[in-house]
């Protein structure tokens, strides 16, 4: 698929059919992740992948939503606190940054491959952490359900972009 109609059709999915997502699309999808750029190539992510369907109707408690008891497959993007590169000049981690870089490539994949995703982040960390049985440098920072879906992608609502582009310096829109 043309890079620009891939990111156009990109939408957060809701809604999901029943049907089991095959094991080499999801290995697909993790291999795109897997190439993701990262601070200093430090690659400070892991995937929990669940496809069980016992474990996850065991998990949607950390996220209670109908809509996400549909999921086939869950994938909890992780970021490895103890391996991401800190900036010196302030400390700051970049673990989110390099976590949201991979989530990108990951929905990007499941899109082009025809399968829904939407990226959660407003979940119970705690519980999450729990039941996935996390080393506390690990902290599970998105989850993203895929499946199939039959929703239509609703119509993008962006700023303009002379709201958000300043060239040369910041300047008031």
């Amino acid at each position: 698929m043309e890079f620009d109609k891939l990111i156009a059709s990109r939408f957060s999915v809701r809604s999901y059919t029943r049907q089991k997502v095959e094991r080499n699309l999801v290995l697909e999808i993790l291999e795109s992740a897997r190439l993701a750029p990262s601070a200093v190539n430090f690659q400070p992510w892991h995937f929990v992948v669940i496809t069980d369907p016992e474990n996850i109707a065991d998990f949607q408690e950390v996220y209670p939503r109908a809509w996400f008891q549909e999921v086939p497959v869950c994938i909890v993007v992780c970021a490895d606190h103890s391996q991401s590169w800190k900036r010196k000049s302030d400390g700051k981690d970049f673990a989110d940054v390099d976590i949201a870089i991979v989530t990108d490539h990951l929905v990007l994949k499941a899109t082009e491959l025809g399968l829904g995703t939407c990226w959660v982040c407003n979940f119970n960390v705690q519980l999450a952490q729990q039941k996935l049985q996390l080393p506390k440098h690990i902290e599970p920072m998105v989850i993203v359900p895929i499946g199939y879906t039959t929703a239509e992608a609703p119509l993008k609502s962006r700023k303009p972009i002379s709201e958000i582009v300043h060239w040369g310096k910041f300047s008031k829109y």
